[in-house]
């Protein structure tokens, strides 16, 4: 498994909730330290700089996921909210945000652990309550557990990501295909 951070859900707070991989399974932890969570907010675009997260920042952040991911699923298969997960979600949103300056260069946006988290958390109530929460899917691959919007035709993509789930459900698709051909006998 690489290090690296992967964006494919279409929304920031998607992606944020996706930093725990493999729930069902092998459960694997992109926010292993504090240096990878400063690492996705940059990743992300979120922000353009950040200040060096501590360990409580990290079990904020993770908090603050784990409480997106609850809400989102509930939101897609038609559940109540969690008071509990509602309530850390809102508290991170209403927290100040990180603002975006102008400088001679462009856009800057220079935030604080908690600037972060917040601007995270906002896009989260944006998402849970705005016209794509009936495009909300999760990905097909059942090792899988990313949640994406569905902008495809037809609404018919099936996986978060043909690079990260798509060529796998295929290449064992076809392995197997290929298997029980090799396997039946001869007419």
């Amino acid at each position: 498994m690489n290090l690296h951070h992967v964006f494919v859900c279409g929304n920031p707070a998607l992606d944020f909730a996706a930093t725990l991989r493999a729930r069902r399974s092998t459960r694997f932890e992109m926010f292993a330290s504090p240096d990878r969570l400063d690492a996705w907010y940059l990743e992300s675009g979120v922000v353009d700089s950040v200040s060096p997260a501590g360990q409580s920042d990290v079990e904020l952040a993770t908090s603050v996921r784990e409480a997106v991911y609850e809400l989102v699923t509930a939101r897609r298969l038609g559940e109540e909210f969690g008071e509990a997960a509602l309530a850390a979600l809102n508290d991170a949103a209403r927290k100040p945000a990180a603002a975006p300056q102008l400088t001679r260069a462009g856009r800057w946006t220079a935030a604080t652990q908690e600037e972060a988290l917040a601007t995270v958390a906002r896009e989260a109530v944006e998402v849970l309550s705005g016209p794509d929460v009936p495009l909300l899917k999760e990905c097909g691959n059942p090792e899988c557990t990313r949640v994406y919007i569905d902008r495809s035709r037809g609404m018919r993509r099936q996986w978060c990501g043909m690079e990260s789930c798509g060529n796998k459900i295929k290449a064992a698709a076809y392995r197997a295909r290929k298997k029980t051909a090799e396997s039946a006998p001869a007419h």
